[in-house]
């Protein structure tokens, strides 16, 4: 596997990631952001492929104990040798699918960037990739059972994902007994719809749900917005609670 050198938040996190196939962008960066962990918490990832998203929450919140689900072995080590190279030793990765994966319990978070990719839509010509991104209704609800069960009471499960799979997103998260509590929406630029929500869930959960303001990304004349930079570039937190 060819690997390119990169980094994460402004360079605080070195991040090296395969040349083809899955590659990160931006939403690991956003999911990890809308995570509410403090010291000493534990997270889970689903699909945490080169573990782009816990490495950022560990690099904004000291002290957390990560663990990232990952089916592709490859992936998986890479992850691990991600972490060794941010000195990131409280983040462990496992080879598996979260759907059958062995783990205790009692996570005070959960988070993932499902695949989102429709079963009709255009195959990848990069197996990695195909395998990484393609999605359907049923996939994800299985993701949301599998990561509530192993959610203490109270814990919280947030996503990052297209706008367009909304519906069964807060479906999925009903069926996992983690009632969404708060959706984000992410706006390209101001006035465009939005293509990219966050959505969080509490275990047991029985709020009513609140739609966001909304974060816009990229400016009028180009780049990100100032509120981007920040969680983008400076490591802050986006709050869904």
């Amino acid at each position: 596997m060819e690997l390119t050198q990169g980094h994460l938040l402004d360079g605080r996190v070195r991040y090296r990631q395969p040349k083809e196939g899955f590659r990160s962008g931006i939403e690991p960066v956003l999911l990890a952001a809308a995570v509410p962990a403090r010291e000493g918490e534990r997270v889970l990832e689903a699909g945490t492929g080169a573990g782009a998203a816990l490495l950022c929450l560990t690099a904004r919140v000291n002290g957390i104990v990560g663990v990232g689900v990952e089916r592709d072995a490859e992936l998986a080590r890479l992850a691990a040798d991600n972490a060794a190279a941010n000195h990131a030793a409280s983040l462990a990765f496992v080879t598996g699918e979260i759907e059958t994966v062995e783990l205790s319990g009692g996570f005070d978070h959960a988070c993932a960037n499902p695949p989102y990719h429709s079963p009709g839509g255009t195959r990848s010509p990069v197996p990695q990739r195909e395998r990484a991104k393609r999605g359907s209704a049923e996939l994800l609800g299985a993701w949301c059972v599998a990561l509530g069960r192993l959610l203490r009471s109270g814990g919280t499960l947030t996503l990052i994902l297209p706008a367009a799979m909304l519906e069964p997103c807060l479906a999925a998260l009903s069926a996992a007994d983690c009632k969404a509590q708060a959706i984000l929406p992410l706006w390209p630029r101001l006035g465009r719809p939005a293509k990219l929500v966050l959505v969080q869930g509490v275990k047991g959960g029985r709020s009513p749900m609140r739609m966001l303001p909304g974060l816009v990304l990229h400016a009028a004349g180009g780049g990100f917005t100032e509120a981007a930079e920040a969680i983008l570039r400076d490591g802050a937190a986006v709050t869904l609670g």
